[in-house]
Parts: C-alpha cells; sequence; structure tokens
C-alpha cells in the first residue's frame, strides 16, 4: 500500500504535479497518483458524484492516507461522510465541496445541461474556466461539462458533520477559485479538523509553489506516520 494516495482537481494533465511528485519521491514516500475518469483518464460518461464515489472506495484500499485537491476534494469528502472508517486520515488541498448559492454557479449548472448547442459559445467556456480553476477547460468533451454540472449541484447534499475521518486541510491565500473562506467554512463543519493556510500558494501550489507543497505533505506524512 501506498504512503498516500492523490486525487487530482478538474484537469486533463496531471504533469503540472510532476515536480511535487518526484520531490516526494525522492524523500522516500510511496505517493500513487489516481487518473480521474472523464479527466486524465478518457471516457464519454456523464458522472454523478456517487460514480466518482465508488470509483475512489475501489482504488483507493482502507485505511489509507489520501490527498484530494479541488475537485478530488470533493469525492473524498462525498466518499468518507458515507464510509467515515475508510480512510486513517483525509487531506484537503484548495479542496472543492462548500455549496455558496450565487448567480453564476446557477448560470454555469444551468448552461452545462443544456450541452452540445452552447459548445462554441466562448462565454460559456470562459465561465467553467473560472470556477474550475482549469486551463484545460476548453479542450473539456461534452459529458464532463455536464459532469462538473453534477459535482456542483452534489455540494447542496455533502453532509460535513458525518466526516469523522481526521483531517487536515491545507490552503492557499491567494485561491481565488476556492477561497480561503471556504477553507474556513470546511473547518467549522468538520468534526475532527485541522486547517493551515499558506501566504505563498494559489488554488494550485503544486504549480506556484511545488516545493512547499512538498514539505507540507512531507511533514504531514511524516506526523501521521509516527
Amino acid at each position: 500500500m501506498a504512503d498516500l494516495y492523490i486525487i487530482h482537481g478538474w484537469t486533463y494533465t496531471v504533469e503540472p504535479w510532476k515536480n511535487t511528485l518526484a520531490m516526494l519521491r525522492d524523500n522516500g514516500l510511496s505517493v500513487k497518483m489516481l487518473h480521474v475518469p472523464g479527466l486524465t483518464e478518457p471516457s464519454d460518461k456523464v458522472y454523478t458524484i456517487e460514480d466518482y464515489v465508488k470509483w475512489a472506495d475501489s482504488e483507493i484500499p482502507d485505511g489509507a492516507v489520501a490527498l484530494g485537491h479541488s475537485n478530488g476534494g470533493r469525492i473524498l469528502l462525498n466518499l468518507c461522510s458515507q464510509k467515515p472508517e475508510k480512510l486513517k486520515h483525509l487531506v484537503l488541498l484548495d479542496a472543492a465541496g462548500i455549496y455558496e448559492p450565487s448567480a453564476k454557479k446557477k448560470f454555469v449548472e444551468k448552461m452545462a445541461k443544456i450541452g452540445k448547442p452552447l459548445k462554441k459559445v466562448p462565454i460559456i467556456d470562459k465561465a467553467f474556466h473560472k470556477i474550475t480553476g482549469s486551463t484545460d477547460y476548453s479542450r473539456a468533451p461534452e459529458n464532463m461539462k455536464v459532469t462538473l454540472a453534477n459535482m456542483l449541484a452534489s455540494d447542496k447534499n455533502l453532509d460535513f458533520s458525518k466526516v469523522e475521518t481526521p483531517t487536515f486541510i491545507l490552503w492557499g491565500k491567494k485561491d481565488t477559485t476556492t477561497p480561503p473562506r471556504q477553507a474556513t467554512m470546511m473547518y467549522e463543519k468538520l468534526p475532527h479538523a485541522e486547517l493551515k493556510f499558506y501566504a505563498s500558494w494559489t488554488h494550485a501550489p503544486y504549480i506556484s509553489d511545488p516545493e512547499g507543497l512538498a514539505r507540507a505533505i512531507l511533514t504531514l506524512v511524516k506526523r501521521i506516520q509516527k
């Protein structure tokens, strides 16, 4: 079993993670980066949060330590809310999952459900790009636009009080995709959580500060393993 399992966010390549992963492995950490169906694992299916929970449950062994970035955090939060004993520890990195009603989100959800006729409307791609924080969104197939709408809608039903897993929340103060207030909201909702902010991190610290992210993960995993 690996020391750490990672579920990436809304991206179509894990190439930007390579420096952080290399540093973790160079320091003796066994890491498995999972490839999310429909994103880094090609698929033409429309996914629901339940589909992703079942997938994560099958890919991660019981008693493991898992880290979820952005949408990956959303998946792991839902997994742990349904199976509180699944993970030994949960690490949330600038995670999605907080539902904040807004005109922008409602607009994106509605547009995603309309689907194919809007494929060539630039404002739609820009709106999705802003919410996901993904530089790859323009390449998204239609099924994943609907999948994203499903993910956003699922946040309405996420019950943080059921996540009994010991949780560490790592968050960038410069995150404009899932802003720092959402980290505080998660911390207040989760029964067993610790929260730490990092001044230089953006929504994607594996890009803005790969060394700092690697150090933070190594410190955390060593602490867990004691």
